[in-house]
């Protein structure tokens, strides 16, 4: 019985081992697995909208060995599938009063995989620089280059002496501008005085003369509401643009009782403060109200901040912002050591001497009312226009399209003259109506319908613009497909996550540096329309523009969903 019960002991040991082995075998085959792969897989992390989806599963390389267990994909979805869930979206109750227009279509194979209202006329918003860019990427090229020039009767005598005026003739450079010097307020302003100096100029014995004529029309573009005139995203168009036409307005409290702390920057003897704010006991209400009346360079600040509060800080347009250019140029050429000695002048069109040697010269005239032409003794290039649709499209700047859209009126005119029956045949129209005329042209020279669009101004802040989501999916197919400057197009989007003004939306999905385009906002009206590729590597391209909606979660929550339904799609297109 002894013998008996060793052996049996022993069986039971021996059984036990490989018992054992095989569970730690299988367990560290599971564990190496995983790792591998974790390194192969990028799984959707969790998010709140519901449309997301696991991507799906990367099969092992032929070099690996194969998994103890099968590996798990998402399920392969339809286009009828893909169709119910965008369709469940824009059904939504609180969109039925509104109007969603969208289209949906495979970048490669031009198929069309959904569109709802299609044709359909929605205020575009933002969505209208998309038109602006893409044809002034078309007709003036990535590396085209904003011109300021520096004019005087004669080149400086040998003190430096200009016996005349100083004449600073823009053609609407908007990167002398704090987004384009990581901040200073002064670096493009010293980057033109330098190439004065540059020239040998050290004395202006007349005066420093800002000419802004190559513009022509009203500096506020048509159908801007009043409202939006105050802040930086209204800011008037001028030939002479610095910083953005604003300046960064600051409100904080002070100590109780006494006036609030109101700051503006850069300093300047343009815009004038009234400060009739008041600093409150803190935990009182915030009474603070901020006025700056059109055409005027008068600032209201009134009411009260308590203490403890964080205050106010934003942007304003500044009227007239020519002065501001002068006034600020001024300054810094003294600094530099060059001294004017008459007044300051803003030139308009038909005041300047600039613009009438410069058509002279278009007619083969070296003399200008029977006077020799100012020389050109100075110039400042801008940055590549590329940059420029960078700066524009990304964070949507308004100042800066409108200011393309009138640059294509000026730039086309030797294209256009001969061409009648349209703006530039007619000497009384404006720079934006003759920008506008490039526009159209451009779009119905690439497919897109001529009623489709219809243009008021450069930036989608007109409420009178009309488009359909028809013609946005067809100019954003030719950038992508057709045009020479495709990769300069496609780098002037905003990136999902990333930048610009999608830079806080769709963090943590399959949509994170994959969506790209160009979003739009205004009263009750949001839109993105642009590209993203689905889960299954294949390209779309797509816009979506939610109409008369007053509420924006909604309607960016629309627009947000049925992007990931697309970038979370697993299926075929064709």
């Amino acid at each position: 019985m002894k013998t008996i019960s060793a052996k049996t002991r022993i069986a039971f040991f021996l059984i036990s081992a490989f018992v054992f082995l095989g569970v730690n075998f299988s367990t560290a085959a599971m564990q190496e697995e995983t790792k591998r792969q974790r390194v192969i897989e990028k799984p959707t992390p969790t998010v709140t909208p519901s449309s997301v989806v696991p991507k799906p599963s990367v099969s092992p390389s032929p070099a690996q060995s194969p998994s103890p267990f099968p590996t798990i994909s998402a399920p392969v979805q339809t286009v009828a599938q893909l169709q119910a869930k965008i369709r469940s979206a824009i059904s939504r109750p609180e969109l039925r009063r509104g109007i969603v227009a969208v289209k949906i279509a495979s970048l490669n194979a031009g198929k069309v995989i959904f569109e709802e209202n299609a044709e359909r006329y929605v205020m575009p918003a933002s969505n209208m620089k998309s038109f602006t860019v893409a044809a002034a990427l078309e007709k003036l090229s990535p590396n085209y280059r904003f011109i300021t020039s520096v004019y005087a009767d004669s080149l400086p005598d040998a003190s430096g002496a200009i016996k005349g005026d100083l004449t600073i003739f823009g053609r609407g450079d908007v990167s002398i501008s704090t987004a384009f010097s990581e901040g200073d307020y002064f670096k493009g302003l010293d980057a033109l005085a330098d190439k004065i100096v540059q020239s040998g100029v050290r004395r202006v014995e007349g005066g420093l003369v800002a000419d802004e004529s190559y513009f022509s029309g009203s500096p506020i573009p048509t159908g801007w509401e009043w409202d939006d005139l105050q802040w930086y995203y209204g800011a008037e168009v001028s030939a002479l643009p610095l910083n953005d036409n604003a300046l960064d307005l600051t409100v904080k409290p002070g100590s109780l009782g006494s006036s609030c702390i109101v700051q503006i920057q850069p300093f300047n003897s343009i815009m004038r403060v009234v400060n009739r704010c008041t600093t409150s006991a803190a935990g009182t209400k915030k009474t603070l109200t901020i006025k700056k009346d059109l055409d005027q360079n008068v600032l209201e600040v009134s009411g009260s901040l308590p203490i403890g509060d964080k205050g106010f800080a934003d942007p304003l347009a500044i009227s007239r912002p020519a002065e501001l250019f002068a006034a600020l140029l001024r300054q810094r050429l003294q600094a530099k050591g060059v001294t004017i000695a008459g007044q300051t002048q803003i030139v308009k069109r038909e005041n300047s001497i600039i613009d009438r040697a410069l058509t002279a010269a278009q007619n083969n005239s070296q003399t200008v009312s029977g006077k020799p032409a100012p020389i050109e003794i100075a110039k400042l290039e801008s940055a590549p226009f590329s940059l420029i649709a960078a700066k524009t499209m990304k964070p949507s700047q308004n100042l800066y399209t409108e200011t393309i859209l009138w640059t294509l009126g000026e730039q086309m005119r030797s294209f256009y003259t001969n061409a009648a029956g349209n703006p530039f045949a007619n000497p009384n129209s404006t720079s934006a109506e003759r920008g506008i005329f490039v526009v159209q042209d451009f779009l119905r020279n690439i497919g897109v319908s001529a009623d489709s669009v219809v243009q008021y101004d450069g930036s989608g802040l007109s409420r009178h613009n009309l488009v359909t989501a028809d013609s946005l999916v067809k100019l954003y197919t030719y950038m992508a497909k057709q045009s020479r400057y495709a990769q300069t197009w496609r780098d002037s989007l905003t990136v999902g996550a990333v930048d610009g003004t999608l830079r806080n939306r769709f963090k943590g999905t399959a949509a994170a540096e994959n969506v790209r385009g160009k979003t739009g906002t205004i009263d009750q009206v949001s839109a993105l329309s642009g590209y993203l590729t689905t889960a299954a590597g294949e390209p779309l391209v797509f816009s979506i523009i939610v109409n008369g909606v007053p509420n924006s979660r909604a309607r960016t929550a629309i627009i947000d969903d049925i992007v990931l339904h697309l970038a979370n799609y697993t299926g075929a297109v064709n």
